[in-house]
């Protein structure tokens, strides 16, 4: 789909898929590389390989000046095989312009899914200004929904120091998709305590919410908890007393948990679990049957009609 829909290797010129060696010396990388990361220690084990079992398969270049040529696929194998000093590659040469070239190498590596997520955005914005296409038109080539291509262009919007973070899997995309509401100033503090105190993603969204004074979402789940177990009822509140600088007793609410062992509270847990089947068509039916030491429940569901 999405070799079509990039208009690739549809040169009148028939494509010969012969091997030929081309010296290394006369070969470039990509300048629409979208890999800006390279893993040095994966490069020298691919090197490693090559070395042992020879190279699998040639790399891809196009000759973009007489005797000069341009990586299409293949930079990694290009690096390992100058790692062991070869003078020659084997490579496959074709012939293809400048948009076409581009266009190729974003999509190889993306299909291979070995980018970052910012990566990733960015080889899908090149490829939208390479061939003038919208999101739309770019999720369908590439076989992904629009709202996907969506989220992660909107990783472009972060500055560059979290962007790099990502990239270098300092922090991960979700903790970058948190800080995509902040100003820029309040992206580089809060990217400096997620570094440095090593954040999870949901304290890197409850640090955020304060910033925006939003509820925080820590908070908010902890409540809905409560609320879903009937734990709010094991609370109760006390008064404490503190002495105040003027020799005054000031009076404070404390709240502090209780055991509680009444088995109507356990059955108030499950009764609320079951409303939630309820909601998503299901029948439910319960009796209760009190025995010496609690209640015994007999829970009846009945699948929805079709």
């Amino acid at each position: 789909m999405a070799f079509s829909l990039f208009n690739i290797g549809k040169s009148k010129e028939p494509v010969k898929n012969q091997v030929v060696e081309v010296p290394l010396a006369q070969i470039v990388p990509n300048r629409y590389q979208p890999r800006q990361v390279f893993d040095q220690t994966a490069i020298q084990e691919l090197a490693q390989t090559i070395d042992e079992h020879g190279l699998l398969q040639p790399i891809i270049l196009r000759e973009y000046e007489d005797g000069k040529y341009e990586i299409i696929a293949g930079e990694r194998r290009f690096r390992a095989m100058s790692l062991l000093k070869w003078e020659k590659a084997p490579a496959i040469v074709e012939k293809m312009s400048d948009q076409e070239t581009a266009s190729l190498a974003l999509i190889e590596n993306l299909q291979r899914s070995q980018l970052s997520p910012v990566e990733e955005a960015q080889a899908y914005q090149k490829l939208m200004e390479l061939n003038k296409l919208t999101q739309s038109a770019l999720a369908k080539g590439m076989g992904k929904s629009q709202s996907f291509v969506a989220n992660k262009l909107r990783l472009l919007q972060l500055i560059t120091p979290v962007q790099n973070a990502i990239m270098d899997h300092k922090i991960s995309e979700r903790h970058g998709r948190a800080m995509l509401g902040l100003t820029e100033d309040q992206q580089r503090e809060t990217l400096m305590k997620v570094v440095n105190n090593d954040w999870t993603v949901r304290q890197t969204e409850d640090e955020v919410a304060r910033l925006q004074g939003k509820p925080v979402p820590s908070k908010v789940e902890a409540q809905k908890q409560r609320e879903l177990f009937g734990l709010d009822e094991e609370l109760t509140v006390k008064k404490d007393s503190a002495p105040t600088k003027k020799g005054k007793k000031a009076t404070k609410k404390v709240a502090s948990r209780v055991k509680v062992s009444d088995p109507r509270i356990a059955v108030n847990t499950i009764k609320k679990s079951l409303k939630l089947v309820n909601d998503n068509g299901f029948k439910t039916k319960v009796k209760e049957t009190p025995t010496d030491n609690g209640v015994e429940l007999t829970i009846t569901i009945v699948a929805p009609a079709d």
